[in-house]
């Protein structure tokens, strides 16, 4: 049988999906599971050993493009799908399994989905708190109950292919590696202040470790703040927008241990089984968490934290603002001694 993947088009969200693939895999043996991506989080996917094929999505977020879907709807319908499991919930997600008349089309209900999908799913938040839940949820009949405990999300990153990154970025591995991750695409609210990593980095610094800093070029604003206010003969080494996502998955499953804020290379840290600490300001542990015992998430639970906004609508960011460097130091020592 073969089934096509409408994969989500956020980092972390992509990481989160895994567990339906084996899931899938599990109830199907040989199974074919090809994944419909953006070209983004496409080498999240190339790390599943559960995915065979993957075809570039090339549209953007927004982007309806009626006749370049139905164009590719009529390539996909060559390809003898039996199924398709949608992973986001807009109608525009669900239109190219429907132009292709793919005979199974799975997912919630999400946008009044109603004509497009046709093994329906309802959303049921309180049963199915965690994101992860839900992405698993569509290999059940609807209705039924999700059958716990869930396999752990786990990428793949060999000796080879974090050598041949190291070569190709012209870097060698140090003896103790620390990797931050500033960033955060989704907004400054979930964003730890370049003060607190720098403080942090000083300490690690002290000890013998390295600090690479990761990210997008997006976050090399945020890194050099970090630099510029670390020791001058100890400075990080700034890699924000240095690296592509699949040079990233390879940097982040050498290092010792990894402090992140919410975001996709927190996900991507969780999946390689590093050592991570997880800091979360505006966005909920309760909803994505990282999926590793090997985590440590660090959140104060401020009245006003989780909002899920972007920014402070407070303006004061308390909910990371406060948030020791010596807790997450702390918890760093633990990890990497761990």
């Amino acid at each position: 049988m073969k089934a096509l993947i409408v994969a989500p088009s956020w980092i972390g969200d992509t990481v989160l999906s895994q567990p339906l693939f084996m899931r899938l895999h599990e109830r199907n043996p040989g199974l074919q599971i090809d994944a419909l991506a953006p070209r983004w989080v496409a080498p999240v996917l190339e790390r599943m050993p559960e995915i065979t094929r993957l075809i570039d999505s090339p549209f953007a977020h927004g982007d309806l493009s009626l006749k370049a879907r139905h164009r590719l709807a009529h390539q996909l319908a060559k390809c003898g799908y039996q199924r398709a499991y949608i992973l986001p919930n807009s109608i525009k997600s669900a239109l190219i399994p429907f132009f292709a008349d793919i005979p199974e089309r799975i997912g919630f209900v999400g946008e009044s989905r109603y004509g497009l999908i046709n093994r329906r799913h309802t959303l049921n938040k309180a049963q199915l708190p965690l994101m992860v839940e839900r992405f698993a949820q569509l290999a059940e009949a609807p209705g039924t109950a999700l059958p716990r405990p869930l396999p752990r999300p786990r990428l793949q990153s060999d000796s080879l292919q974090r050598a041949a990154t190291l070569a190709s970025l012209g870097i060698a591995l140090p003896e103790k590696l620390a990797i931050f991750c500033p960033g955060a695409e989704y907004g400054p609210a979930k964003r730890w202040p370049a003060k607190h990593f720098a403080a942090v980095a000083n300490v690690l610094a002290d000890q013998g470790y390295a600090v690479w800093l990761l990210g997008s070029q997006k976050d090399r604003a945020i890194a050099d703040q970090i630099i510029n206010r670390t020791d001058l003969t100890r400075r990080p080494h700034n890699l924000c927008g240095a690296t592509t996502l699949t040079q990233a998955i390879d940097l982040l499953a050498a290092a010792e241990f990894v402090v992140c804020n919410d975001s996709g290379l927190m996900h991507l840290a969780a999946a390689l089984d590093r050592p991570l600490v997880a800091l979360y300001g505006s966005s909920s542990p309760g909803f994505t968490p990282p999926l590793s015992v090997r985590a440590k998430v660090i959140s104060l639970h401020l009245d006003c934290s989780p909002c899920f906004q972007r920014s402070c609508p407070l303006g004061h960011l308390d909910c990371l603002n406060k948030l020791d460097p010596q807790r997450v130091l702390d918890a760093c020592l633990s990890k990497a001694l761990a």
